[in-house]
């Protein structure tokens, strides 16, 4: 593995285990306001995710600039319309393989909802520059981590099956809800299988931030939604009744 990967890897550890260090000094910090102990430390700790990514994601471009050229310069990445196509038909492939992951959790009898998301929405709501970490900041870094160094580096040496399935183990543990590994692991395959097919990052990085992005959008209004389904299934009733 190359040097700049390892360096990347240990960035993107730090930044996970930077909090417990950070939110403590942003707490004290932010007591010298005089805001109450529960706000502060909410607070706290969306805002020191922001800043962590953010500095990650500096950090990890910087590290990966060269490689990143080398990659563009390639003859073996599927062509620009052709990428495009695979990017969009993605995001479907990755709701779709996530939809029957959810259902083979349910016959294994585990509950539907993710605690991660559930956490990222509250932080949003205290915080709303949360949401451009969870849906852009990390769907990034983690495509550059799991499928551009984890998954190309094990491809180099494995078949795509086995790269596939062990970087998006990987993946589903590094999220650290492991009830919901199967869900992970088959998202993970979804992105692995997008830039093995194009060889191009982007591709898988656009399926995976459009993916985040409309699941936060849909957990965040999701009262309006039901809201707006059922007027709207009333005003088809009213209309039912005069034809």
């Amino acid at each position: 593995m190359k040097r700049e990967y390892w360096f990347v890897i240990i960035t993107y550890i730090a930044m996970q285990l930077s909090g417990f260090v950070g939110v403590p000094i942003l707490m004290m910090l932010g007591a010298l306001t005089g805001a109450p102990h529960h706000d502060l430390q909410m607070k706290s700790g969306a805002y020191w995710i922001v800043i962590s990514f953010l500095a990650a994601l500096v950090l990890v471009l910087f590290f990966m600039r060269h490689d990143m050229r080398e990659s563009r310069n390639s003859r073996n990445q599927a062509s620009i319309p052709v990428s495009i196509m695979w990017a969009v038909a993605g995001i479907f492939l990755a709701l779709f393989s996530q939809s029957i992951a959810s259902y083979l959790e349910q016959l294994f009898g585990i509950s539907p909802g993710s605690k991660n998301t559930q956490d990222i929405l509250t932080l949003i709501k205290q915080v709303p520059w949360v949401i451009f970490v969870s849906s852009v900041i990390g769907p990034i870094l983690e495509e550059i981590i799991f499928r551009k160094i984890i998954f190309g580096s094990l491809h180099k040496r494995y078949n795509f099956f086995l790269s596939a399935l062990i970087s998006s183990f990987i993946f589903g543990l590094a999220h650290m809800e492991f009830v919901h590994i199967l869900l992970y692991t088959a998202m993970g395959f979804s992105f692995a299988f997008l830039y093995n097919k194009t060889k191009r990052i982007w591709v898988s990085m656009f399926a995976h931030v459009a993916m985040n992005t409309l699941v936060v959008i849909l957990q965040l209004f999701s009262k309006d939604i039901e809201k707006m389904a059922q007027n709207a299934k009333h005003v088809q009733g009213i209309i039912g009744g005069f034809l």
